[in-house]
């Protein structure tokens, strides 16, 4: 019996047995186009984790014939990349094609250890390709991201993940042998969330927990096996986003107490301060708003203060910041409303601005009367004058509903007050 894990027996070794990710690896996309002309630039990968990576990184390295070398940001220092760009410029040969130097979680790099790659990567030393599960233009320095391309990698859908189950069950030379019967697959699927790695360790877990010469996988199986289990399928981290998850719905649902518990099941598993800090900044724009705009003041102090202090102080402001947004009352108002608007900017496409709102700096311009008849609002009593300023085919089109709470029911009477029909 193999010692590797199945989802390292699995792991795809060419872009043929890759699953997922179509719009970087299919026929004519941007990846695999690089790899035919073998003409290769610097990237990052950003993407919730087990879509395929670090697997992406490699296939590229075996597809090039290219060294390839690998960093983990969580326990990688700056001698450790200037040892991989030591051994890349003593290899380099005349005509050799540059090493691929791969960094996981490139966004847990301080900004001395990214500035260490910068010349290596400009002079063509190293390819450079990062992994992040989070927004590179948070914590990737810009001299930095302005020599990377950054590609977005998708959760895998229900298809994919289908495959990959059969690959796993009729391709593994352990699974093969054994009689595996999938009666239903809903839990699998559920529990993976779209994470390929995720999928193939509950369905290892399931296998390994349950024995016998015939296993039959039901969702209940599934459920029951994970539930006695739950320790060894957290062991690496496999349930991070059902933490974050959960520390965010309990924060949306008023919950103080759940969301600092979930909170500090976070931080005791050594989750990133600053990870947590852009939820909550993110949370208290979506989910308070409007009801409270000072949560977003207090979301950004909390923001700027985790990457000034960081462990152990700043778990006390996080938990200011948790609670605060917890108790304060709700509204999404504004999410949905630019939601609604891009949507409707979709749909009916870029409507030509109104003639009396467009600007007028030339002569001809005021001659095809852009700006005419625009009125200035504080040339009028309480600052207000009525006119049209959306596009003539959306005129009277509402995407701010105010919701129930105090400082929106008086932002409500002040829009009745003002547009009188239109917020009856």
């Amino acid at each position: 019996m193999s010692n590797q894990p199945l989802a390292e027996r699995l792991r795809p070794v060419s872009l043929d047995d890759y699953i997922g990710q179509k719009h970087l690896v299919g026929e004519g996309a941007v990846i695999r186009k690089m790899i035919s002309t073998g003409r290769l630039s610097s990237f990052i990968l950003w993407g919730p984790p087990g879509v395929g990576k670090t697997t992406l990184a490699k296939i590229i390295a075996n597809s090039l014939d290219r060294p390839f070398y690998s960093l983990s940001a969580i326990n990688s220092g700056v001698k450790d990349i200037r040892d991989v760009i030591e051994k890349a410029k003593n290899n380099q040969f005349f005509s050799a094609r540059n090493p691929i130097l791969f960094i996981d979680e490139i966004h847990r790099f301080s900004k001395a250890q990214q500035d260490s790659l910068l010349g290596a990567v400009e002079q063509g030393i190293i390819t450079l390709i990062g992994a992040t599960t989070e927004n590179p233009s948070f914590e990737v320095i810009s001299p930095l991201l302005s020599r990377c391309q950054v590609y977005v990698l998708q959760s895998l859908e229900k298809e994919d993940l289908l495959i990959l189950l059969d690959r796993a069950l009729h391709s593994d030379i352990e699974l093969s042998q054994k009689n595996i019967i999938v009666e239903e697959v809903e839990a699998l699927l559920r529990f993976s969330g779209g994470d390929a790695r995720k999928l193939l360790n509950v369905l290892e877990l399931v296998l390994n927990a349950s024995g016998g010469d015939e296993i039959v996988i039901t969702n209940e199986l599934v459920t029951e096996k994970l539930q006695e289990n739950l320790a060894l399928y957290d062991k690496n981290g496999e349930m991070h986003y059902d933490v974050i998850s959960a520390f965010i719905k309990s924060i949306r649902g008023g919950d103080p107490d759940a969301a600092v518990y979930y909170l500090a099941r976070m931080l005791e598993g050594g989750e990133d301060v600053k990870f947590i800090a852009r939820r909550l900044l993110i949370l208290s724009a979506e989910d308070v708003g409007l009801a409270n705009p000072n949560a977003l003041l207090l979301a950004q102090s909390t923001f700027d203060a985790v990457h000034k202090i960081g462990m152990p102080e700043s778990r006390i402001i996080l938990s200011e910041c948790t609670i605060y947004l917890a108790t304060s009352p709700k509204s999404n108002s504004i999410y949905s409303a630019i939601d609604e608007a891009l949507a409707e900017v979709k749909l009916s496409g870029h409507l030509p601005v109104p003639l009396h709102l467009r600007n007028a700096p030339t002569k001809l311009m005021k001659q095809l009367d852009y700006g005419k008849d625009y009125k200035y609002a504080h040339s009028y009593e309480g600052n207000f004058v009525e006119q049209e300023f959306l596009p003539k085919k959306l005129k009277g089109k509402r995407f701010y509903v105010p919701q129930q709470n105090p400082i929106e029911e008086k932002i409500l009477e002040r829009l009745k007050l003002w547009w009188k029909k239109r917020y009856e």
